[in-house]
């Protein structure tokens, strides 16, 4: 179900990565890393695209185009197809560990033989590795963190991937003749930042359509079981669908108990007992008579246990029980209620679109401010200048209210040296509307010294924002080891926003350090950090984040008037 510029940026990737494998040429492999990029972030749909239409894309020429049209055409690309066939299977599961190059993981097949990942696992225990050139202790205990990540992940998918397998399902399952509701739950429906399984739920009188049409789905590799209240299959990316048909009048209380989570609905069911009641998938019913008692709505069934409804996201049993109880349960942050994004980039730097592209994309949002931050000099491959910088900030002077009187801020993104200083001195700073400041190297300082380098950062009077503050890329790449507490309390006490970054590969901060910082008095931003026009969808990703660690609209700077923004965007100055 993935889209053509999906697979193929996942084709193209792959053959980068091959290339390096096996010592091929370091530009020829980035050239690609590129084109895979710039084709995930287009727009468009590939494949509707001619050869000319493909050398449009940025870094996309004819040898690259050809190739991706040969997929298309064939569903192969034979240069990836030779690559694969020189390099072990075992190696390629090797680069899958994150923190594991594809060097090092050539010399391990190479010198040791090592060829899966629980090989590597017993070699490391064994301490096999220990006369290895370049594996020593250190890289070892990334590499043993590395095996943890992936095992962790295990067979869970994205919260993307899940999404759009699900947004898809529900589209052609609604459409199936006797269809009254159709939803996705489970803890897709609670924005878990992963999935294992995929809940959907039908409201209809017969079931056998519903299942037949599941499994008749192109998407649908494999039928794993067949029943008339409910189906389990597996998709082609690994996913597995549960979908359950439930009568109409039985909707409300099944879209709770299958939304989850287990804990919360433990809660539920307890409070249930305790008023002489049960709570099933069927509805809320009297023990003594069996009477139904509230069905056909999830507010029906929470308002007869005597709370309020309940936002999927807050269903863990993490307080929001008791808040119920005591009227103090959030009302949680919307995507509808962003006014704005804070970190966006263009094609001066990293990104894939010019800045009238990605003004014009924000303008047709609705939203009514939008900030540039393009990176900054101290990120050296980005080639930024002083005059760079101006000439767009002159340019974005010019657009500023054009499109729909969207107003526009001039930002950067700058670089959190290992020290704790950041590009440009303060006078130049002085000229940015705002400033995002991220850590983008040195990730393995200790914790002490890591911590320093946040503070100092935040204590700079014109950062800002603190982007993707713990660099976690999810399951790929742990966070940086801090003291994270003291770096929400300088947050808090210099006025810093901290980032929840939308990238679905980050989800940064995560929920239940969003948690511990709004205890701090932290205020947030939540931001798609876009680099190409379909990157600015990803917002809702960040929202759920968001609502898990209980914000609120007075939590999060970019649901704030511009007014607001503005004096808080001062930091006191």
């Amino acid at each position: 179900m993935a889209r053509p510029n999906d697979e193929v940026e996942a084709l193209l990737q792959e053959y980068a990565d091959l290339i390096a494998i096996t010592g091929g040429d370091a530009f020829k492999a980035r050239a690609y890393e590129k084109a895979a990029r710039a084709i995930g972030g287009y727009p468009a749909d590939i494949a509707k695209l001619d050869e000319d239409g493909l050398k449009e894309i940025p870094n996309v020429g004819r040898s690259i185009a050809d190739k991706v049209i040969e997929y298309l055409r064939t569903g192969k690309m034979a240069v990836v197809e030779e690559r694969r066939a020189k390099i072990p299977a075992g190696v390629r599961e090797l680069i899958t560990i994150p923190g594991l190059g594809p060097k090092k993981a050539l010399r391990l097949y190479e010198d040791l033989r090592i060829s899966s990942v629980s090989e590597l696992a017993a070699a490391i225990e064994a301490d096999a590795l220990a006369d290895l050139k370049g594996f020593g202790e250190k890289t070892q205990d990334n590499i043993r963190h590395g095996i943890e990540l992936l095992q962790q992940a295990g067979a869970r998918v994205p919260l993307s991937l899940a999404l759009d397998t699900a947004e898809e399902i529900v589209a052609e399952l609604s459409g199936v003749t006797g269809c009254t509701r159709c939803a996705y739950a489970g803890s897709l429906r609670r924005m878990r930042e992963t999935v294992g399984d995929l809940d959907v739920l039908v409201a209809a009188k017969r079931s056998d359509p519903f299942m037949a049409a599941l499994c008749e789905l192109p998407a649908t590799a494999e039928v794993i079981a067949r029943g008339t209240k409910k189906t389990s299959v597996r998709t082609a990316k690994g996913l597995q669908v549960d979908l359950r048909v439930v009568p109409p009048e039985s909707w409300g209380a099944a879209m709770q108990y299958f939304t989850g989570s287990k804990a919360h609905n433990i809660r539920t069911r307890t409070i249930a007992v305790h008023q002489g009641l049960k709570l099933s998938e069927y509805g809320l019913f009297d023990t003594e008579s069996g009477d139904s008692l509230a069905s056909r709505t999830e507010e029906e069934v929470y308002a007869r246990l005597g709370l309020p409804w309940i936002a999927p996201t807050l269903r863990e049993d993490r307080g929001e029980i008791e808040a119920a109880l005591h009227g103090e349960l959030p009302e949680v942050v919307t995507e509808r209620d962003i006014r704005g994004d804070l970190h966006t980039h263009t094609d001066l730097t990293d990104g894939l679109a010019p800045l009238e592209e990605m003004v014009a994309a924000a303008a047709e949002r609705g939203y009514k401010y939008y900030a540039v931050t393009d990176h900054a000099p101290n990120l050296y491959m980005q080639r930024m200048t002083d005059e760079k910088i101006l000439a767009q900030r002159e340019r974005l002077r010019e657009l500023d209210g054009t499109q729909h009187r969207m107003r526009l801020l001039h930002g950067t993104e700058l670089n959190i040296d290992p020290d704790g200083g950041v590009d440009w001195p303060e006078e130049f700073l002085a000229g940015f509307d705002l400033c995002v400041a991220s850590l983008h190297s040195h990730f393995d300082l200790g914790r002490k010294a890591m911590t320093r380098r946040l503070v100092r950062a935040c204590e700079n009077p014109y950062v800002n924002v603190l982007g993707h503050p713990t660099t976690r890329l999810i399951g790929k790449r742990a966070g940086v080891d801090a003291d994270w507490d003291e770096v929400f309390a300088v947050c808090a006490r210099t006025g810093t926003a901290l980032e929840v970054n939308a990238q679905p590969d980050r989800l940064d901060l995560c929920d239940e350090d969003i948690l511990r910082a709004r205890e701090h008095g932290v205020k947030f931003a939540v931001n798609t950090d876009a680099h190409a026009v379909p990157h600015l969808a990803q917002l809702r990703y960040g929202v759920g984040t968001a609502q898990r660690g209980w914000l609120t609209r007075d939590d999060v700077i970019n649901t704030w008037p511009l007014t607001r923004l503005r004096t808080f965007l001062r930091k006191g100055r």
